[in-house]
């Protein structure tokens, strides 16, 4: 009762064909292709932006560690 078996889906397939039409399917699914492509891309242009980054982030990494400063924490008396 819990599981759809493959006429339950077939079913389901047929009426978003007749609702939206295979036209417009087809544009839907070339925009998404569109869209998953565009994000892949992105993903590789930040690949290479964050290996120069992180050449710069070396640099800087040398200067910030010069500048530690040592604390103590002491805890505060609750009167």
């Amino acid at each position: 009762m819990g599981t759809f078996s493959i006429w339950h889906w077939l079913i389901v397939l047929l009426v978003i064909i007749l609702v939206f039409g295979t036209k417009k399917l087809k544009n839907l699914g070339s925009d998404l292709g569109g869209a998953v492509r565009g994000f892949k891309d992105g993903l590789k242009e930040g690949n290479k932006e964050e290996g120069l980054s992180s050449i710069e982030s070396n640099e800087t990494k040398d200067l910030s560690e010069s500048d530690t400063f040592t604390v103590q924490a002491r805890e505060k008396n609750k009167e």
